[in-house]
């Protein structure tokens, strides 16, 4: 039938989305927490691609950014109803983190990096879907308010506000400090053999005394169903479960959410994640992730 649309071949519809596929993951998993919702969100939004009429997208990125945006904030929604009932604190699902050449720049890989940190999505939590979603869109990937107020389908002048007020509420939850990864990875490693041998001691002795440590099972495996406060509640916490279990765990170090972490595998499955903040030299947080779900992406370290 003849016809005055130019259609787009499938491989040049293949080779447009792939191009900005990376992208759309990392603003899905911001926007979400959970690698495997960012995946079902950019499979959806694939899936919205192919079927639009080609003669009425003139930008590729901003169409693809602009259904990505959105399906994640119905997700989200959706996700924030159900983790009402979650069993424990919840924490966002741990990925590998390598930005390749998506950063060469020093500055912007501790950008991404940031963004990406369990403690500023521990925070992106308390903020509404859309602010959330301009915050991630601005902040961690530096689009233009104006290019957000159309995937939004807001104002501009309503996007610098809720942009303002994203900026206060993270500014004021998340941890001041910036810690070299070096410096983290010993400290690491460091209060890993000290919990994993139980010494009480050396555990106070690398904890900042208002420490805390924040566990995720979900209600399927052993953790804190709260958060624990104060460096000797922690370090006693750590000695009973050296002291309590015969478990054979091999350890292994990888970059977690753009910070070193170790994950512990038994009988060759993740079992769970351990990774920690660091300030003026002690343990500040303790994140514990237990939960089997959320693990799955580590099968493979």
């Amino acid at each position: 039938m003849p016809t005055d649309i130019p259609t787009t071949p499938t491989d040049t519809l293949t080779d447009l989305f792939e191009e900005h596929r990376r992208m759309l993951l990392g603003v899905a998993y911001r926007m979400l927490g959970r690698a495997a919702d960012a995946e079902d969100v950019v499979q959806e939004a694939w899936l919205r691609w192919t079927a639009e009429d080609r003669a009425a997208v003139r930008e590729p990125r901003a169409f693809l950014v602009r259904i990505t945006t959105r399906l994640a904030i119905d997700r989200l929604r959706q996700a924030q109803a159900r983790r009402e009932s979650y069993v424990g604190p919840w924490l966002p699902e741990p990925v590998v983190t390598d930005f390749g050449a998506t950063a060469p720049d020093t500055a912007e890989r501790a950008l991404l990096a940031d963004s990406v940190s369990l403690a500023v999505l521990v925070v992106l939590e308390s903020l509404s879907p859309l602010e959330r979603a301009v915050f991630v869109l601005r902040e961690a990937f530096g689009f233009p308010f104006g290019e957000i107020a159309t995937a939004l389908d807001r104002s501009e002048s309503a996007v610098r506000q809720l942009a303002g007020r994203a900026r206060r509420h993270v500014d004021e939850g998340k941890p001041r400090y910036d810690v070299d990864p070096t410096e983290r990875r010993d400290l690491t490693e460091r209060f890993l053999t000290a919990a994993s041998g139980g010494d009480l001691g050396e555990l106070l002795a690398l904890l900042a005394p208002d420490a805390r440590l924040v566990g995720d099972s979900g209600g399927k495996s052993k953790a804190p169903l709260r958060i624990i406060d104060g460096a000797d509640k922690i370090g006693r916490f750590f000695r009973g479960v050296a002291t309590g279990t015969d478990t054979t765990y091999d350890y292994r170090f990888a970059e977690l959410n753009g910070a070193p972490a170790v994950v512990a595998f038994v009988d060759g499955r993740p079992d769970s994640v351990f990774q920690v903040e660091v300030r003026d030299g002690r343990v500040q947080c303790v994140y514990i992730i237990r939960n089997p779900d959320k693990l799955q992406g580590l099968a493979d370290l």
